[in-house]
């Protein structure tokens, strides 16, 4: 076994331990050599955001869940848009560390189609990015087609690899909340630069897609309901989890866009 050979499976048997440890599955890479476009699945554009302006479009989104979060705070402060990007920022200001999100909530939701973001993922670990899609009602039930399910379209945990981000489904929040655990996909060089990062989601299934490439289907906690866009910056519960972490940090999204299908042409009748 020669060095660059004995380095690869290092890595790999590293990555494989990490994910046992952390409930995650192990790393794979695409289930299909094909690339995907919403168009080429048949959708079309129904909503968008390029954040092409100099501060959050308030009919599209608001900041969310303004206060405490984990071992930080989420604040305004922390939520630009320069650039033609949105600016989601993690950085110590005083005692605190202050983290931005942004929803729909209350704007826009729906159900089924394909959702996708172009972004750049933060640098360190500790923190993460996130790009996710929440139900209103997820803490109400347990049945993720009536009470629906939280589902993380994207989650970069750095301390996973460099060319690894994450994709799961939980419900039924509560004492008996569910989840798929966590889906690793990894693409070499999705760490830098600018990367997309799409759900299609069906009443029979969830697909995961980095870069158009197909990473995982899931058929587990189907959610039939309505729900709203989530893009945030994430902090762990406990400070130690945070000894890589870099400060000041930033996730860039350069658009969000939602697709679904055309409605079926109704059936013509004969006339009588």
């Amino acid at each position: 076994m020669n060095g660059e050979t004995r380095r690869r499976f290092s890595l790999t048997l590293g990555l494989l331990l990490a994910g046992q440890c952390l409930a995650q599955r192990p790393p794979q890479g695409p289930i299909s050599p094909t690339r995907h476009t919403a168009e080429s699945l048949g959708y079309q554009l129904v909503w968008e955001d390029p954040f092409d302006g100099d501060a959050l479009d308030p009919a599209k989104w608001a900041v969310r869940g303004v206060g405490p979060r984990a071992v930080g705070f989420v604040s305004p402060e922390a939520v630009e848009v320069r650039d033609g990007c949105l600016r989601l920022h993690a950085f110590k200001k005083d005692d605190r560390i202050l983290i931005g999100a942004v929803g729909t909530q209350g704007r826009f939701m729906t159900r089924y189609g394909f959702y996708e973001c172009r972004a750049q993922v933060q640098r360190s670990a500790g923190v993460w990015a996130a790009f996710w899609i929440q139900s209103t009602d997820i803490a109400q039930g347990e049945d993720p087609a009536v009470y629906g399910a939280e589902i993380d379209i994207l989650e970069c945990f750095r301390k996973l690899g460099p060319d690894i981000v994450s994709h799961n489904v939980h419900w039924a929040y509560g004492p008996n909340q569910r989840t798929t655990h966590g889906m690793q996909s990894y693409l070499p060089g999705v760490g830098e630069g600018f990367h997309t990062f799409a759900l299609e989601w069906t009443p029979e299934k969830y697909a995961f897609y980095v870069d158009g490439y197909k990473f995982y289907e899931v058929r587990e906690g189907l959610s039939h309901i309505e729900e709203y866009l989530i893009l945030s910056m994430e902090l762990p519960s406990r400070m130690e989890e945070l000894e890589n972490a870099v400060f000041p940090d930033v996730f860039l999204v350069d658009y969000v866009k939602v697709y679904q299908r055309p409605p079926e042409p109704s059936a013509k009748q004969d006339p009588p």
